[in-house]
């Protein structure tokens, strides 16, 4: 049994990706990463676009079952806080119309999940997730490191995912979900053999 995260870093000119599979405790292996690029001449609502139908084409080919999204918070220059702004909207509506939950996580609380550093520089992230992940390399460029990052961090964070996204009023668990805070509560109980998990999604391979 896994469960699948869509770590999106919003960017106008990258938009980093990166989809993560977690085991029981805090096992992660990487599926798939990389960077949906734009060009800074294009019409701006062109280059949304794009960038909207590479969010869509990643949740529909990977089948996520949670999309971490940065949380976009105000920096100096407006141009980029306003590109970013629009992108992140972009990752949750793809998301929403998926039926896929969605997480917001700071890039302060992702800097401190992955680093134990709240104020770690790109370098020391991009290190970090190539250990975690257990990669040969970092991942390049650093929207594609820090795209992991925000799906390690919502793994980790969350722990039981279904914890995270159970709280709202009339809001359902996914079947991944529910069969992941089963078998996390089993493994936090002391040791008791934890329930049986279904199968895999479909499609899955």
């Amino acid at each position: 049994m896994s469960f699948r995260i869509l770590g999106v870093d919003p960017g106008l000119t990258r938009c980093g990706l990166g989809l993560v599979e977690a085991g029981r405790g805090r096992s992660l292996r990487l599926v798939d990463v990389g960077v949906a690029r734009t060009r800074a001449d294009e019409d701006p609502a062109l280059r949304l676009a794009h960038i909207a139908d590479e969010l869509e084409a990643w949740i529909r080919r990977l089948e996520p079952d949670a999309v971490a999204v940065e949380r976009v918070f105000a920096q100096h220059n407006v141009r980029t806080v306003t590109g970013t702004a629009q992108v992140a909207g972009l990752a949750m509506v793809a998301a929403t119309r998926a039926g896929v939950p969605v997480a917001l996580h700071t890039p302060s609380e992702v800097k401190a999940a992955v680093t134990g550093n709240g104020r770690a520089e790109k370098a020391q992230v991009q290190e970090m997730v190539r250990r975690i992940l257990d990669l040969d390399e970092r991942p390049q460029p650093a929207d594609a490191a820090d795209a992991l990052a925000l799906a390690i961090t919502h793994a980790w964070r969350s722990h039981a995912v279904g914890q995270v996204h159970a709280g709202a009023p009339g809001e359902r668990q996914t079947a991944a979900q529910q069969a992941w805070a089963r078998a996390e509560a089993a493994a936090r109980s002391g040791g008791r053999a934890a329930p049986r998990l279904g199968a895999r999604p479909a499609g899955r391979g």
